[in-house]
């Protein structure tokens, strides 16, 4: 019987949405110190973690943190986070651009893939440019038949304003990882034909590339699953940094065992569970969801945090462990 519906823990499972987590008191695991860290590495960063990892959680973090326009809500959002303590001159000081490339949808055809590909960035562009609208003396002019050219526009735009852009893409390799691990006869050829000489993501990386000569691109934060895309393309964008390997950054995204001990504490009071079934309960999470360690000389391990808010979040509902282990919103390569 739960001892209390007062002050109950709001776990943020599925939401990547760092404002949401924030204004709407949802659990958060402050990881903000790793923000002075990040700015001191380098600018043109790519970070690799498994799917479901929380990379795009971090990326709205970035979002939230550097926005020029969320300058007047920096005390509601990190006030009482470790880099609100004590925050970096950089602070809402950029215009954010942001694509999602697991939005990018994957078809047969590479000409409808690299139109996928151009109507996302069209949008993202659209709507930084209302969202900018103020601060922008020059107009973007949207070409809807080639995003490259309207990537150029607001690249000016940014140019002839007082700020910079941050521009932070996620999941970079997503959709040319499904055409890739398709099973269809022409897969290869199809990411070859996206990847090689002039395919559409080659050329794209060719124009970030660009625009992070002094056109306009300050700062460039990347993650996906796999280092082999950006292999692939490296003669057109061989300038990101690889720091998913950096112990400093082992624990950017996950958490820590006494983190979930802490919390799954929290939840067995709700729930006036025993200290054996407590400690049974994070047996049952060591021994399914296991550690993660990408440095080699990390110190800790990480759990990966979408099973964890998964497990917890079904123990808080129901008092007992969710019926399967195993969330079935991760494929195996999660949890492998």
């Amino acid at each position: 019987m739960r001892d209390s519906y007062r002050n109950m823990i709001k776990f943020p499972y599925g939401i990547a949405d760092f404002y949401k987590l924030i204004t709407k008191d949802y659990l958060y695991v402050d990881r903000t110190a790793s923000i002075r860290q990040v700015e001191d590495v380098g600018i043109n960063l790519l970070f690799l973690r498994p799917r479901r990892f929380g990379k795009s959680l971090w990326l709205s973090v970035l979002e939230n943190y550097y926005d020029v326009n969320k300058a007047a809500q920096f005390e509601t959002l990190f006030g009482h986070l470790a880099i609100g303590q004590n925050p970096t001159p950089e602070h809402n000081q950029y215009l954010i651009m942001r694509w999602n490339f697991s939005a990018v949808a994957t078809h047969e055809d590479v000409s409808e893939i690299r139109k996928a590909l151009h109507n996302h960035i069209n949008g993202a562009i659209q709507n930084f440019a209302e969202q900018y609208e103020s601060i922008l003396t020059h107009s973007i002019e949207i070409n809807h038949q080639d995003a490259l050219s309207s990537f150029n526009s607001a690249l000016t735009a940014t140019n002839l304003s007082p700020y910079k852009m941050y521009l932070l893409i996620d999941e970079y390799d997503n959709f040319a990882n499904e055409v890739l691990m398709s099973n269809l006869p022409e897969s290869k050829k199809r990411y070859e034909d996206m990847l090689y000489n002039e395919g559409a993501l080659k050329t794209l990386f060719k124009v970030v590339k660009m625009g992070t000569e002094g056109r306009g691109i300050d700062r460039l934060f990347i993650t996906g699953i796999s280092p082999v895309v950006m292999s692939d393309i490296t003669s057109g964008f061989n300038i990101a940094e690889n720091i998913y390997l950096e112990s400093t950054f082992n624990d950017l995204c996950g958490f820590h065992e006494e983190e979930i001990a802490h919390i799954l504490h929290q939840v067995a009071h709700e729930c006036q569970l025993s200290l054996e079934m407590e400690t049974e309960a994070l047996d049952m999470m060591r021994t399914f969801y296991n550690g993660y360690q990408f440095s080699y000389d990390a110190e800790q391990l990480v759990y990966n945090p979408t099973l964890v808010l998964y497990f917890l979040k079904a123990l808080q509902k129901h008092c007992r462990y969710p019926h399967n282990m195993l969330d079935e919103n991760l494929d195996h390569h999660c949890i492998e």
